[in-house]
């Protein structure tokens, strides 16, 4: 009957296409290859700020750390693995960067402590650069999830209420609640006790910095989530539609 399997073939793929069109997210990350590559890079992503955060950059007038170039990635990432992949899948990547960086500062801490070997004369430099303030890194985890977790949570929510339409919507909209409760909670914890328009100056020129940051890469991360979403969709037509004979 080839008639009969090619119409159902037919079918078939115009269902996936219109799901891909309508941009739900996948409701399952197992049988998707991209959804580990996305995840890593977040992971990585993250891990490289905090550590490029212990080095002070001067731009003109403006002096933010190095964490700052790479951090709202993690952001862009956050708003491709909801989008994509569903809220779950991205609250199940920001507990792994929680744990990832988690474990980096306990590591740190442990090597920080242990005796240097005789002869080895960058101890001090080490510690410089890598010795743990457990204040900044309580600060830093606070402000991590909370943030991440209301950009997903604000991104699922405008979708919920006004459909799949005005992507631009939801990740600025997103971005504007999650970048302010992180850059707050940090900056609130880890400098607690400077003046008060001291403290108002660093959390108002970083929160502002990162939503910029994060609206000029929305052309970015249009490309990247359709790029994914197409090759997820067509990736899974492969898997699940039966051979055409």
């Amino acid at each position: 009957m080839p008639v009969m399997q090619n119409m159902t073939r037919a079918y078939q793929l115009a269902y996936y296409y219109q799901a891909m069109n309508e941009q739900k997210p996948m409701s399952s990350t197992a049988e998707h290859s991209y959804f580990d590559i996305v995840a890593a890079l977040f992971c990585a992503l993250l891990l490289i700020s905090n550590i490029g955060a212990t080095k002070l950059l001067a731009l003109g007038t403006f002096i933010f750390d190095g964490g700052a170039l790479l951090f709202p990635l993690t952001y862009v990432l956050g708003d491709v693995l909801a989008e994509v992949y569903g809220a779950k899948a991205a609250r199940r990547t920001i507990w792994l960067g929680f744990i990832v960086s988690l474990t980096a500062s306990t590591a740190f801490a442990l090597i920080d402590a242990a005796p240097a070997a005789p002869g080895f004369a960058s101890a001090a430099a080490w510690h410089a650069v890598l010795g743990v303030v457990w204040r900044m890194v309580a600060a830093s985890l606070v402000g991590y999830l909370a943030g991440q977790f209301l950009n997903v949570y604000v991104l699922v929510r405008i979708r919920e209420r006004f459909g799949t339409g005005r992507l631009w919507v939801r990740l600025v909209g997103s971005t504007l609640v999650g970048e302010a409760a992180d850059t707050a909670l940090f900056c609130l914890i880890a400098w607690f006790g400077i003046a008060a328009n001291t403290m108002a100056n660093y959390i108002i020129t970083g929160y502002l910095y990162k939503v910029a940051i994060e609206v000029a890469l929305l052309p970015l991360t249009y490309r990247v989530i359709a790029w994914i979403r197409s090759r997820e969709a067509a990736r899974h037509s492969r898997v699940t539609l039966p051979a055409q004979h």
